[in-house]
């Protein structure tokens, strides 16, 4: 009798492990699909299991107020270590646990290497997606100094940036009032030379207005546009506006940054008596795109100088009416604090180097020539 109602309390409990086990496995299935086919009985069973009793820790964050950081997958790293750097940073629960998931799911040989937008508010489950697509939801947009808007627009689309040239070049050229970043710019002005030099992270699917409120607003305008150098505008005599079309004749006239000083004195003084200012950089813009893939025509011709634009410095006396392209800070520098010096003239060294020699005189500039 004793034996009979132990064979039946077993068969019961037998009945209860099979009901509960039948219970976490379709738990498991429900949670997170299907498991991977490539998976035997054994595993299946066994992995389903635990996901199913440990569903809900896969789908709780560490963190839920965590903010996104960056997690980069080197090319051919094992899933081993990738998750033992997951959890090390604190981006997941348990790296045995989602070890087990990616695993069981099949996620496990379907991670890519790149570098992606990762955070602890996110689910070990959402972390798993995540890592299937690299790519990322912010691209980097580089402005190089001396850039004009239309070679900006141009580098949007091998940046990523989700905004055709066209659409930029638009909305650039005719600045909304959102986009005005001082009272004193002229009505109707683009954002020629404001877009300053730098690195800059954008969403991806930022649409025009999004993409230029993210490069007027970020880090770098406001750290190049310092206090200081304000005031060093001020000393000058110069507006920010002004200053800005300056510094961006320096700095297409500069091909060395430490001369930048000398060339900024160079058109203070000029400016100072009068003078035109002669810049050639001016000239290249106003004639634009030479049909030969440059926007910055070189070497003028001499029917290029007798090109009537109010941006010939040639022909017009004081600044353009616009700044002509991206000036370094330190272009903006070189205006803003210019070296003392008594020139009114400069011209390139005839080495080739990019190094240019001064003169105060026209009698000397001349003589300066290369023959």
């Amino acid at each position: 009798m004793r034996a009979v109602l132990a064979l039946g309390f077993l068969a019961l409990l037998a009945f209860l492990a099979f009901l509960g086990g039948s219970t976490l496995l379709a738990r498991a299935e429900d949670a997170f699909g299907p498991p991977s086919p490539q998976l035997n009985t054994f595993q299946r069973v066994r992995i389903g299991l635990q996901l199913g009793w440990r569903a809900e820790a896969l789908r709780r964050p560490v963190d839920p107020a965590a903010a996104p950081v960056r997690f980069t997958i080197p090319q051919g790293e094992a899933t081993s270590q990738i998750v033992s750097r997951l959890w090390q940073d604190d981006l997941i629960h348990e790296g045995h646990l989602f070890s087990n998931y990616l695993f069981y799911t099949g996620k496990d040989t379907q991670l890519q290497a790149g570098t992606f937008q990762l955070s602890a508010a996110m689910s070990s489950v959402e972390i798993a997606e995540a890592l299937l697509d690299p790519t990322p939801e912010h691209v980097t947009l580089v402005i190089l100094p001396g850039w004009r808007l239309e070679e900006i627009a141009a580098s949007l689309p091998s940046a990523g940036v989700n905004v055709t040239p066209e659409d930029f070049i638009r909305l650039a050229s005719s600045t909304p009032n959102e986009l005005a970043l001082y009272a004193e710019m002229p009505i109707g002005s683009t954002l020629e030379g404001f877009l300053l030099p730098g690195s800059y992270e954008i969403p991806r699917e930022a649409d025009a207005i999004a993409l230029l409120l993210t490069l007027l607003q970020s880090d770098v305008f406001s750290s190049t546009m310092t206090p200081e150098l304000l005031a060093g505008f001020q000393t000058q005599g110069l507006s920010i506006y002004d200053a800005l079309i300056l510094a961006s004749i320096v700095e297409r006239e500069a091909v060395i940054n430490s001369e930048m000083p000398l060339i900024a004195s160079v058109f203070h003084n000029r400016l100072d008596i009068g003078m035109r200012l002669q810049a050639d950089p001016t000239v290249q813009y106003a004639v634009g795109y030479d049909g030969r893939g440059q926007w910055w025509p070189s070497p003028l011709t001499a029917a290029d100088l007798q090109f009537d634009s109010p941006y010939n410095t040639y022909l017009y006396a004081g600044l353009p009416p616009s700044p002509i392209a991206a000036p370094s800070a330190e272009a903006l520098q070189a205006v803003a604090f210019p070296a003392a010096s008594p020139y009114y003239y400069f011209q390139a060294v005839c080495d080739g180097s990019g190094a240019h020699v001064f003169a105060v005189t026209y009698e000397e500039h001349v003589a300066n020539n290369c023959h």
